[in-house]
């Protein structure tokens, strides 16, 4: 991120140019990077620990006056939602954030400028920094651009493919070991179909749901799999480092 060139290449992708050149610089420095570097650099958690807070203010704020008729209940679940690590994770790569990160080799080497929680970190950390840089307005500003879709995303059913990305890295980093759903019972007339679906690891049925259609009934075996999985992400902020 030294370079000029790539710099202004990243002012254009998210509209916005910073003041202090060393905010972003950090932001986008993994702590891999640092950790292999000789001399004393600073990394980004420190300005994804705010980011994170920013964000969530900002989304809870606009939750809050955009949805006047929802309960606590569905504000939380809806804002743990949007902030997730795969949602976050999802407009990182559509800001293609991973480009300009800086990274150790050894992260390098294991696909760190793809991997769903560097990318969501460095989001986070995005975030931070022009909070820091400018003002809560310009954070709002940049937050609400990228994540309004999100949100609408949400109340339009689509939020629901989070489910099964999920499950998939959360399966994948820990086992080879084949996903896949099967159907296992169709009930109701045609113009009324309900289906049940199983997802299973291996040889291990680990979730089941229903659904009025195939892609909908994946998704909810993939929901209950994280729920057994005690891995329910979707619906919570992701574990702290």
């Amino acid at each position: 991120m030294e370079s000029p060139e790539l710099l202004k290449k990243l002012y254009e992708i998210i509209d916005y140019e910073f003041n202090n050149v060393s905010l972003i610089q950090t932001a986008l420095t993994h702590s891999s990077y640092a950790n292999e570097s000789k001399e004393n650099i600073p990394f980004n958690e420190r300005l994804e620990f705010l980011g994170d807070s920013v964000l969530g203010l900002i989304i809870s704020d606009y939750l809050y006056n955009y949805y006047p008729d929802l309960s606590e209940g569905d504000l939380s679940k809806i804002r743990a939602a949007v902030v997730s690590e795969v949602s976050l994770a999802q407009k990182a790569r559509e800001l293609q954030i991973g480009s300009f990160l800086r990274l150790g080799k050894g992260e390098e080497s294991l696909g760190g400028r793809d991997r769903s929680s560097v990318l969501a970190d460095a989001l986070e950390s995005l975030i931070g920094a022009i909070y820091l840089d400018s003002s809560l307005y310009a954070a709002k500003t940049f937050v609400l651009k990228i994540m309004i879709p999100a949100i609408e995303a949400y109340f339009e059913g689509k939020g629901e493919q989070d489910y099964k990305t999920v499950l998939q890295e959360l399966l994948q980093s820990q086992s080879t070991s084949e996903i896949t759903y099967q159907v296992v019972k169709e009930t109701g007339p045609d113009h009324d179909k309900r289906f049940i679906i199983e997802v299973c690891h291996g040889r291990k049925i680990i979730g089941i749901g229903e659904g009025k259609n195939k892609k909908q009934a994946e998704q909810k075996a993939a929901q209950n799999a994280l729920v057994n999985l005690g891995k329910s992400l979707v619906f919570q902020k992701r574990t702290r480092k």
